[in-house]
């Protein structure tokens, strides 16, 4: 008993007919017909005064519609969560109800910390909203997608800026102490 196996046969490379080989020299000559009359077409446009020509069919060159344009620049510059949060700051009494619109205005949106800051017009509504943030973020995410909102930072109302200086005296409120 050997070990011994019989040779293999390597399967010599069939060689193009004829036929074949005028396949290939038709296609080279196709393509080098086809890139020598691109370079003619664009010899041409360039004489004309260059560049593309509006045509029959639809480019991107064609006007569009406003709110069309308005989402491709959204859509391009990354904007989608702040326009979203913009349209809340318009729908609001939608949002939180006629009750609490009346009440409590959404004043600004921070992007990169996800906080929506609401003012109030008194310290009672202000408390009445700090308890019902948790629902509202909810209720945001909800319509605005996962994650758009983390906080709502809640103020009361607003008063005159205080000012310190050399020139107040000690527990003085300033002017406004003088008002009533």
């Amino acid at each position: 008993m050997t070990d011994e196996q019989p040779p293999v046969e390597i399967p010599k490379p069939v060689e193009p007919s004829g036929v074949d080989l005028a396949r290939v020299a038709l296609r080279a000559a196709k393509e080098q017909a086809r890139a020598r009359g691109d370079a003619a077409q664009q010899k041409r446009q360039a004489r004309r005064g260059g560049g593309l020509r509006s045509g029959a069919r639809a480019d991107g060159r064609d006007p569009m519609a406003f709110g069309a344009a308005i989402n491709r620049l959204i859509t391009e510059r990354g904007w989608e969560t702040p326009a979203a949060v913009g349209g809340v700051m318009g729908r609001w009494p939608q949002i939180v109800g006629e009750d609490l619109a009346k009440h409590c205005e959404p004043e600004k949106y921070d992007e990169d910390e996800r906080v929506l800051v609401v003012r109030c017009d008194s310290t009672a509504w202000a408390t009445n909203l700090r308890l019902l943030a948790p629902q509202l973020v909810a209720r945001l995410n909800e319509d605005l997608g996962h994650g758009a909102v983390k906080l709502i930072k809640v103020n009361g109302p607003g008063g005159p800026a205080r000012r310190y200086g050399p020139l107040r005296a000690p527990g003085s409120t300033g002017p406004g102490d003088t008002y009533g």
